[in-house]
């Protein structure tokens, strides 16, 4: 049917034949379908029957794309560099890290959290000294580990020894880990190893570090006066090893929790019967021994006051508690005989 409309005018022939309009390759499109085109072709078609202001809209709707796009270019490049993460955030137990499956994680919360709202008052209490045991039984560990040339030399003595020594139990090797074990818990304790307040395994670790450290350079300078007394010259003057490390540990311990603050046993009085104890414990030590066990009856004295602390906190948290249930009038029986007994404390 084509070439009758090229009789009678109905639209041009291959050759590009015909008036203006029929030129135009979109003119039978719908008009959205041709303005979307228009917009979005690389393409663009000019036709004569496109009047001057068709064409400068034209133009203007370009350039608004044109600036669009370099408007959200330059947003993505901005967060970019800026380090911003649009990716959905989720815990640190997801596998994947890339904000897949956030929406899962939205509700999410930890088990220990959970577990620590139905914990009830006997076990919040049984926590906080199970924590303080644990800190104990955690420098003695610590000790260990900080002496194991000692336990080793202790070993061999007892399998490979000389006749001798086996025949003395070794008791030159004996000695020497007990003395390493013993100033190391000092050390340790000193240190603020013994603190029960929750930290970062990583300060443990730098307490254990420093205690290691100061126990070899201790050993060093007992080294150095025997060489200086053996040549005859008076022997060199040391400053003391836990002038400043003591106060170092309690700053770092001190700022991995800022919720609880440690307690300062110099800050505390001092019971007299406490301190008479310390006095006969110090002037059986050599001189050389009670500056490191001072510091650590005192960082001992300081574990002690903190974990009583918690355990007073945990008793006017309870009351507090029980005190608002007996005014909602939901108080159980446990509540009402508590709530008697407290009256004459």
């Amino acid at each position: 049917m084509g070439w009758f409309d090229g009789w009678f005018g109905g639209g041009g022939d291959g050759n590009g034949s015909g008036s203006g309009s029929n030129s135009d390759p979109l003119r039978k499109l719908d008009p959205k379908l041709r303005e979307f085109l228009e917009r979005e072709s690389p393409v663009k078609y000019t036709t004569a029957s496109e009047s001057p202001e068709q064409q400068k809209r034209l133009q203007q709707e370009q350039q608004r794309q044109q600036q669009k796009q370099a408007a959200e270019d330059a947003a993505a490049a901005a967060a970019k560099d800026g380090g911003i993460d649009d990716k959905p955030h989720v815990p640190v137990a997801s596998l994947y890290q890339d904000g897949r499956y956030a929406h899962l994680w939205k509700t999410y919360r930890p088990l220990s959290d959970v577990e620590a709202e139905t914990k009830t008052d006997h076990e919040k209490l049984m926590d906080v000294l199970e924590g303080y045991k644990e800190r104990k039984a955690q420098i003695g560990r610590a000790a260990l580990e900080n002496c194991a040339e000692e336990q080793l030399d202790w070993a061999a003595c007892m399998k490979g020894g000389d006749l001798v020594k086996r025949l003395t139990m070794c008791s030159t090797e004996v000695k020497k880990f007990e003395r390493c074990y013993n100033t190391q818990s000092r050390m340790l304790k000193a240190l603020g190893y013994l603190s029960s307040y929750d930290r970062a395994p990583s300060v443990d670790e730098d307490i254990q570090m420093r205690a290691d450290s100061l126990y070899h350079r201790m050993l060093d300078q007992e080294a150095a006066v025997e060489k200086a007394k053996d040549a005859g010259l008076p022997a060199p003057v040391f400053p003391p090893l836990l002038d400043t490390a003591g106060v170092a540990a309690a700053q770092a311990a001190k700022s991995a929790s800022a919720a609880q603050q440690p307690v300062n046993a110099d800050d505390l009085a001092l019971p007299a019967a406490t301190a008479a104890a310390w006095k006969e414990k110090l002037e059986k030590l050599p001189e050389d021994e009670r500056a490191a066990e001072e510091a650590a009856l005192r960082a001992e004295f300081r574990a002690k006051a903190e974990m009583t602390g918690k355990i007073q906190a945990l008793w006017q948290e309870q009351a507090r508690e029980r005190e608002a249930r007996l005014a909602e009038g939901s108080a159980s029986v446990v509540d009402k005989v508590k709530n008697f007994f407290a009256k004459f404390n």
